[in-house]
């Protein structure tokens, strides 16, 4: 009897599925189904974003988006960070549909069904494709963890709570007071 053949994804099909709000990513040729997030997460990307945007906007320093966006990676990792960033040098990855190649920052928001993904695989694949930092926000306990990829993958260059201020090293100048990223 043989075994039934495993479905093997491209990063690119991410481009191809339905329009129903639920967000598809493709990692390690897998496919993944999230449903829509839930408003307490959606409150903490539209401040983070805001903050990000005008910062960069302002100084004309590159683009910035928020999910959903598609970013392959490369042939077998294509997914949707909750915002991603584009310094100028670098626009050539941008493409009509979407972003191809390694971005300068990634934000990933936690909800209760992506939060083991995004701390796992997503951060390992987000490091082996070269993205210089990682951000990982947490909505519930207000928490903001800023990460730099080194030799040996990302290390932390600062976790951030309530009542503190996260000044990036990657945005010299920004403030972002962590009690506003609640919803």
């Amino acid at each position: 009897m043989a075994l039934p053949k495993t479905m093997h994804f491209r990063a690119t099909d991410i481009w191809d599925t339905p329009d129903d709000g639920k967000r598809y990513e493709v990692i390690d040729g897998q496919l993944y189904v999230t449903p829509p997030p839930v408003l307490e997460h959606q409150g903490a990307s539209s401040v983070l974003h805001t903050y990000v945007e005008s910062y960069v906007r302002q100084r004309r320093l590159g683009k910035v988006y928020s999910a959903p966006v598609g970013v392959v990676l490369d042939d077998e990792n294509g997914v949707q960070p909750d915002l991603v960033y584009v310094s100028r040098e670098r626009l050539h990855i941008l493409s009509r549909r979407g972003i191809e190649g390694a971005p300068d920052l990634v934000v990933e928001i936690l909800s209760p069904s992506t939060r083991s993904r995004d701390r796992g695989i997503k951060r390992r694949r987000y490091a082996t494709a070269g993205v210089p930092h990682y951000w990982i926000v947490d909505p519930r306990s207000r928490e903001l963890e800023a990460r730099r990829l080194t030799e040996r993958g990302y290390e932390l260059s600062g976790k951030f709570g309530p009542g503190s201020v996260f000044r990036p090293d990657l945005f010299p100048e920004l403030e972002i007071p962590i009690d506003d990223l609640r919803s």
